[in-house]
């Protein structure tokens, strides 16, 4: 890997992603053939469990763009795309002085485009299984 310009910026999950794929990292460090480095396909292994992995350039730059009026920092932008939130609980953390910027009342709002607009991450074998059991149970729960 070279550097081309220092301190151009932070780069989303999704950016990695797409270098590393660029790159040709696999899950197997072995399929690269000695491509990439093993602590890349470890880095490699760990996107592509996040919402990085169905995120795309566009979904990206859109939430970019309908993010301007709530004047989110760069930081703030990053982890909300690297983190990708969908509730009130998850995105609070993530926005600095939420309570004195005013932005309380619209985090509800935001968390809507967040959801809207990037994708989630995808679900783990088992994972969908549970979610639906969790559903079933508080289903059977309310009829009694």
């Amino acid at each position: 890997m070279k550097i081309i310009e220092a301190k151009a910026g932070a780069l989303t999950n999704f950016e990695v992603l797409d270098l590393l794929r660029s790159r040709g990292a696999t899950s197997d460090p072995l399929g690269a053939l000695g491509a990439v480095t093993p602590s890349e396909c470890q880095v490699f292994d760990y996107l592509v469990q996040t919402a990085a992995c169905n995120q795309t350039r566009e979904s990206i730059d859109e939430f970019s763009r309908r993010s301007g009026k709530y004047k989110l920092s760069k930081a703030e932008k990053l982890n909300i795309v690297n983190i990708r939130p969908s509730s009130q609980p998850e995105i609070f953390p993530i926005i600095e002085d939420c309570e004195n910027r005013g932005l309380e009342p619209v985090l509800e709002e935001l968390v809507n485009m967040v959801v809207e607009i990037l994708p989630p991450r995808p679900t783990k074998p088992g994972e969908e299984e549970d979610n639906l059991q969790g559903t079933e149970d508080q289903k059977t729960m309310e009829v009694n």
